[in-house]
Protein backbone atom coordinates (compact mmCIF):
# COMPACT_ATOMS: atom_id res chain seq x y z
CA UNK A 1 0.00 0.00 0.00
CA UNK A 2 1.43 3.24 -0.93
CA UNK A 3 1.78 6.33 1.65
CA UNK A 4 -1.28 8.46 1.57
CA UNK A 5 -0.45 11.65 4.06
CA UNK A 6 -4.27 12.30 4.38
CA UNK A 7 -4.70 8.74 5.33
CA UNK A 8 -1.89 7.50 7.35
CA UNK A 9 -1.52 9.86 9.53
CA UNK A 10 1.06 8.91 12.69
CA UNK A 11 0.60 10.49 15.93
CA UNK A 12 3.32 12.68 16.98
CA UNK A 13 4.14 11.00 20.80
CA UNK A 14 6.02 14.02 21.29
CA UNK A 15 5.12 17.15 23.76
CA UNK A 16 3.44 20.00 21.85
CA UNK A 17 5.69 22.45 22.48
CA UNK A 18 8.40 21.16 24.17
CA UNK A 19 12.11 22.16 23.27
CA UNK A 20 14.13 18.96 22.91
CA UNK A 21 17.26 20.46 22.36
CA UNK A 22 16.86 22.32 25.96
CA UNK A 23 18.69 21.06 28.82
CA UNK A 24 16.99 18.29 31.31
CA UNK A 25 16.60 14.17 31.70
CA UNK A 26 14.20 12.40 29.67
CA UNK A 27 12.69 8.77 30.24
CA UNK A 28 12.86 6.72 26.96
CA UNK A 29 11.45 3.53 26.07
CA UNK A 30 12.71 1.61 22.64
CA UNK A 31 10.37 -1.62 21.49
CA UNK A 32 12.04 -4.04 18.97
CA UNK A 33 10.27 -4.90 16.10
CA UNK A 34 7.01 -7.36 16.45
CA UNK A 35 8.47 -7.11 20.06
CA UNK A 36 10.48 -9.77 19.04
CA UNK A 37 12.71 -10.89 22.13
CA UNK A 38 16.22 -10.97 20.74
CA UNK A 39 18.06 -9.66 23.55
CA UNK A 40 18.41 -12.46 26.27
CA UNK A 41 16.09 -13.57 28.93
CA UNK A 42 14.59 -12.65 32.54
CA UNK A 43 15.80 -15.68 34.90
CA UNK A 44 14.71 -15.89 38.61
CA UNK A 45 13.67 -11.81 38.30
CA UNK A 46 17.16 -10.78 36.45
CA UNK A 47 17.85 -10.02 32.82
CA UNK A 48 20.33 -12.22 31.61
CA UNK A 49 21.61 -10.21 28.36
CA UNK A 50 22.67 -12.33 25.32
CA UNK A 51 25.58 -11.07 22.96
CA UNK A 52 23.00 -8.65 21.26
CA UNK A 53 21.53 -7.33 24.36
CA UNK A 54 25.48 -7.19 25.73
CA UNK A 55 26.26 -4.94 22.47
CA UNK A 56 22.90 -2.89 23.27
CA UNK A 57 24.57 -1.99 26.82
CA UNK A 58 27.73 -1.16 25.33
CA UNK A 59 26.53 1.70 22.65
CA UNK A 60 24.59 2.80 25.27
CA UNK A 61 27.18 3.64 28.33
CA UNK A 62 29.34 5.09 25.16
CA UNK A 63 26.72 7.73 23.88
CA UNK A 64 28.39 10.15 26.44
CA UNK A 65 32.16 9.56 24.95
CA UNK A 66 31.24 10.37 21.45
CA UNK A 67 28.17 12.87 21.86
CA UNK A 68 28.99 15.63 23.77
CA UNK A 69 26.60 16.81 25.90
CA UNK A 70 25.28 14.06 26.80
CA UNK A 71 25.06 11.87 29.68
CA UNK A 72 23.34 8.49 30.64
CA UNK A 73 21.72 7.50 33.63
CA UNK A 74 20.00 4.42 34.86
CA UNK A 75 18.80 1.87 32.14
CA UNK A 76 18.03 -1.85 31.35
CA UNK A 77 18.22 -4.20 28.31
CA UNK A 78 15.01 -6.33 28.61
CA UNK A 79 14.40 -9.37 26.16
CA UNK A 80 12.38 -6.97 23.66
CA UNK A 81 13.25 -3.80 24.49
CA UNK A 82 15.07 -0.76 26.67
CA UNK A 83 14.33 1.62 29.18
CA UNK A 84 16.93 4.45 29.53
CA UNK A 85 17.23 8.32 31.28
CA UNK A 86 19.14 10.57 28.60
CA UNK A 87 20.14 13.84 30.42
CA UNK A 88 21.16 16.75 27.71
CA UNK A 89 23.46 19.60 29.24
CA UNK A 90 22.56 21.62 26.60
CA UNK A 91 26.36 22.45 26.12
CA UNK A 92 27.51 24.95 23.60
CA UNK A 93 28.87 23.26 19.92
CA UNK A 94 32.30 22.73 19.77
CA UNK A 95 35.52 21.77 17.61
CA UNK A 96 35.13 18.35 16.61
CA UNK A 97 38.18 16.14 16.64
CA UNK A 98 40.93 16.88 14.06
CA UNK A 99 41.43 14.58 11.04
CA UNK A 100 44.89 13.05 10.25
CA UNK A 101 45.83 16.10 8.69
CA UNK A 102 45.25 18.25 11.64
CA UNK A 103 42.19 19.74 9.98
CA UNK A 104 38.73 20.13 12.19
CA UNK A 105 35.97 18.32 10.85
CA UNK A 106 33.39 20.97 11.45
CA UNK A 107 31.36 21.79 14.54
CA UNK A 108 29.82 19.61 16.70
CA UNK A 109 26.14 20.26 17.18
CA UNK A 110 24.14 20.09 20.16
CA UNK A 111 22.23 17.04 20.47
CA UNK A 112 18.26 16.79 20.77
CA UNK A 113 16.70 14.10 22.46
CA UNK A 114 15.03 12.91 19.25
CA UNK A 115 19.13 13.14 17.73
CA UNK A 116 20.26 11.07 20.89
CA UNK A 117 17.56 8.24 20.40
CA UNK A 118 18.30 8.33 16.39
CA UNK A 119 21.97 7.46 16.37
CA UNK A 120 21.12 5.03 19.44
CA UNK A 121 18.63 3.14 16.90
CA UNK A 122 21.47 3.20 13.77
CA UNK A 123 24.49 2.04 15.85
CA UNK A 124 22.74 -0.68 17.50
CA UNK A 125 20.95 -1.85 14.31
CA UNK A 126 24.27 -1.56 12.65
CA UNK A 127 26.08 -3.81 14.90
CA UNK A 128 23.12 -5.98 15.31
CA UNK A 129 23.08 -6.74 11.62
CA UNK A 130 26.82 -7.50 11.82
CA UNK A 131 26.25 -9.90 14.50
CA UNK A 132 24.00 -11.72 12.24
CA UNK A 133 25.91 -11.86 9.57
CA UNK A 134 29.08 -12.87 11.28
CA UNK A 135 28.02 -14.66 14.63
CA UNK A 136 24.50 -16.44 13.46
CA UNK A 137 22.00 -13.69 15.75
CA UNK A 138 18.57 -14.30 15.51
CA UNK A 139 18.00 -11.93 12.46
CA UNK A 140 14.97 -9.36 12.99
CA UNK A 141 12.39 -8.74 9.83
CA UNK A 142 13.33 -5.40 7.74
CA UNK A 143 14.12 -2.93 11.44
CA UNK A 144 15.47 -3.94 14.37
CA UNK A 145 13.54 -1.04 16.53
CA UNK A 146 9.78 -0.12 16.38
CA UNK A 147 9.86 3.05 14.05
CA UNK A 148 8.99 5.32 17.16
CA UNK A 149 9.66 5.34 20.78
CA UNK A 150 8.11 6.23 24.04
CA UNK A 151 9.52 9.16 26.36
CA UNK A 152 8.86 11.26 29.79
CA UNK A 153 10.40 14.55 30.43
CA UNK A 154 11.50 14.05 34.05
CA UNK A 155 10.71 17.30 35.79
CA UNK A 156 11.78 16.93 39.12
CA UNK A 157 14.55 14.94 41.55
CA UNK A 158 11.01 12.72 42.85
CA UNK A 159 9.68 11.18 39.57
CA UNK A 160 13.35 10.41 38.84
CA UNK A 161 13.68 8.86 41.77
CA UNK A 162 10.78 7.28 40.57
CA UNK A 163 11.85 6.28 37.17
CA UNK A 164 15.44 4.99 38.30
CA UNK A 165 13.50 2.35 40.36
CA UNK A 166 11.02 1.47 37.75
CA UNK A 167 14.31 0.66 35.62
CA UNK A 168 15.89 -1.12 38.53
CA UNK A 169 12.69 -3.41 39.43
CA UNK A 170 11.59 -3.65 35.57
CA UNK A 171 13.53 -7.64 34.96
CA UNK A 172 11.62 -8.51 38.45
CA UNK A 173 8.61 -7.50 36.65
CA UNK A 174 8.88 -9.35 33.39
CA UNK A 175 5.86 -11.51 33.97
CA UNK A 176 3.69 -8.33 33.88
CA UNK A 177 5.57 -6.13 31.70
CA UNK A 178 3.09 -4.79 28.90
CA UNK A 179 5.77 -5.66 26.59
CA UNK A 180 5.97 -9.10 27.14
CA UNK A 181 4.73 -10.99 24.50
CA UNK A 182 3.54 -13.73 27.06
CA UNK A 183 2.73 -11.02 30.24
CA UNK A 184 -0.12 -12.72 32.56
CA UNK A 185 -1.71 -9.64 33.72
CA UNK A 186 -0.29 -6.24 31.80
CA UNK A 187 0.93 -3.67 34.18
CA UNK A 188 -1.09 -0.71 33.97
CA UNK A 189 0.28 2.58 31.57
CA UNK A 190 2.81 4.66 33.25
CA UNK A 191 3.10 1.89 36.22
CA UNK A 192 6.36 4.21 36.80
CA UNK A 193 4.48 7.46 37.56
CA UNK A 194 2.42 6.16 41.14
Amino acid sequence: MKYDPQKHRRRSVRLNGYDYTQPGSCFVTLVTQHRTCLFGDIINGESQLNDAGRLVQSVWIGLPVHYPGVVTDAFVVMPNHFHGIIILLGTRPRACPEDNRGQPQGVAPTMSLPDVVHRFKTLTTKRYADGVKQCGWTPFAGRLWQRNYYEHIIRDEESLDRIRQYIADNPARWTFDRENPEATAPEPKDAWCS
